[in-house]
């Protein structure tokens, strides 16, 4: 069922405040206090699934970065080439600023330091963020509801395509996100990784005083759309969240990441 006040894009592209939502969600490795260790889950999970050694290859895509680098923070040790997209211009803008090391671009050394030990300080922060500037390739405009999400720009397909909290929050019923995994499936090779970060239950979360919607489903309904769009799940974990009745930022009850393998 669709939302009935479903946040169009557009919304996004008009008020989505990057600044506040980087400084409310990601000014610490425990994230926002209210939101639970998502943060910490994520990112642990991250590292331990590229240092398996079952996701590999040298070029990754990753959906609906937003404004965010954590996420790529792990990556870049196990991608030469980086490709990040969004669909509004100010959370390009933001990750741009990064990559050019602007004086006032958003401080993620927090973050990055927590995820050098997560990595067990093999190299050091100095070194991770300038390793990141120089793998991100491309920063491209994304709508995950077009059959091809990059238009106009084709590229080819990645050997890992990695999204977080971004096609829930860009459909607005079930239907629109069974196509928005299979839209984002084209930029994927046979073969391939798919890594997800997915709220289950959440209809909502805050960025200061605005209200942005998100598509609530159950963890059945995600296996079923991968499995759908021939998908093999090799890893799932899940993190329950917070009480919901004292979380304002949100109201999710459970994080799951999972790694997928695109079939032959």
């Amino acid at each position: 069922m669709a939302s009935s006040s479903f946040t169009e894009g557009e919304v996004y592209q008009e008020s989505f405040n990057s600044r506040l939502y980087l400084e409310t969600y990601y000014s610490s490795p425990l994230g926002c206090p209210e939101e639970g260790n998502y943060l910490g889950f994520l990112l642990t999970n991250l590292f331990n699934a590229f240092s398996s050694g079952s996701v590999k290859g040298q070029k990754l895509i990753d959906i609906g970065t937003g404004p965010c680098l954590h996420q790529l923070l792990v990556a870049c040790e196990w991608f030469e080439e980086i490709i990040v997209s969004d669909y509004t211009d100010r959370n390009r803008l933001e990750i741009e600023k990064w990559i050019r090391n602007d004086p006032d671009c958003f401080d993620w050394s927090a973050i990055g330091k927590f995820i050098c030990e997560i990595e067990g300080n093999r190299v050091s922060w100095t070194e991770k963020q300038e390793k990141l500037r120089q793998r991100i390739k491309r920063v491209l405009k994304c709508d995950v509801t077009s059959s091809n999400p990059l238009h106009p720009v084709c590229v080819e397909p990645a050997d890992c395509l990695m999204t977080s909290l971004c096609l829930e929050a860009a459909s607005k019923d079930q239907e629109t996100y069974y196509n928005a995994v299979k839209n984002i499936s084209t930029l994927l090779k046979p073969g391939g990784s798919l890594i997800m970060n997915v709220m289950l239950n959440q209809t909502f979360f805050r960025v200061g005083d605005r209200k942005f919607s998100y598509l609530a489903f159950s963890k059945e309904f995600l296996t079923k759309v991968l499995n759908e769009n021939d998908y093999i799940i090799q890893k799932l974990e899940i993190l329950h969240g917070p009480d919901r009745a004292t979380n304002t930022h949100s109201d999710y009850e459970s994080i799951v990441f999972l790694v997928a393998q695109k079939q032959i």
